[in-house]
């Protein structure tokens, strides 16, 4: 795992050299929090709870959110990986002792330390005018699931951004499946809303997809929207759909580079 490790302090090296790229887009974050805080208080002036959740817990969850993007968030490894396939760049890797996907789960994490971590500097500004109006559970349990969770979240993310980055195999341009993926995660990952607001039937066929477990589910875990049992049943299925896709981008590598002229790089 030596190498792997290497490969993760290149990684950080590396984007600490684009700090203020990952600085910038974390202060503009603060602009998409200021509109969830006008468009939702003005949802909550009819009412003074939406879903059965008041306005403090829901800007409590889209606050969350906005944090976990930065930390779990699989940005651009899609096209990534697509460059150096097309580039010839991965057939480095081909005939040393080095497992692709670990080294690109190597440097995804290493990209999530440093966004993460910068993220949290804007929003220790924001703080002030933010800790009245926040409102977290104190049920220990949620830290020790909701940890956990945000884990597996990361890791299905970067899987996921992992089998359509191995999409170039089959086709030169993989933008429009990239922005399709992004489209359905955006909503049926509950970055739009709290995925709760649905129809019931809607809201039980979501949770087993992927996507309900990309930033839904630890977010809900630890701001109070889900309870004990929901959370072990979405635990277990979020281990089940890592596995799966880790299966799936297995195969796709497999069947990938059978289709794969190493050329260039």
């Amino acid at each position: 795992m030596n190498k792997y490790r290497q490969a993760f302090l290149i990684g950080l090296q590396s984007n600490i050299v684009y700090r203020w790229n990952f600085a910038v887009r974390s202060v503009f974050s603060l602009f998409h929090l200021a509109v969830v805080f006008i468009l939702w208080g003005a949802a909550f002036v009819s009412s003074p709870k939406i879903g059965g959740f008041d306005f403090s817990q829901t800007l409590t969850y889209f606050t969350l959110l906005l944090v976990l993007q930065f930390f779990v968030g699989a940005f651009n490894e899609d096209y990534q990986i697509s460059d150096e396939i097309r580039n010839g760049l991965i057939n480095q890797f081909l005939l040393k002792p080095i497992d692709y996907f670990l080294y690109r789960l190597s440097i995804f994490s290493s990209a999530r330390v440093v966004s993460g971590s910068l993220a949290l500097l804007p929003l220790l500004l924001a703080l002030p005018f933010l800790k009245d109006r926040l409102s977290f559970p104190h049920e220990g349990w949620r830290l020790a699931v909701g940890l956990p969770a945000v884990g597996l979240s990361a890791f299905i993310q970067f899987t996921i951004a992992y089998c359509f980055g191995l999409a170039t195999f089959w086709f030169l341009e993989i933008q429009g499946l990239v922005l399709l993926s992004y489209a359905v995660e955006t909503v049926l990952g509950g970055q739009m809303f709290p995925l709760d607001l649905m129809p019931a039937p809607l809201f039980h066929a979501v949770q087993f997809l992927p996507f309900y477990y990309q930033m839904y589910f630890p977010a809900a875990i630890l701001t109070g929207r889900i309870g004990a049992e929901q959370a072990a049943q979405g635990l277990v299925l979020q281990v089940l759909w890592a596995a799966v896709l880790l299966g799936v981008s297995r195969i796709l590598w497999a069947r990938g580079l059978r289709r794969h002229t190493a050329v260039g790089g």
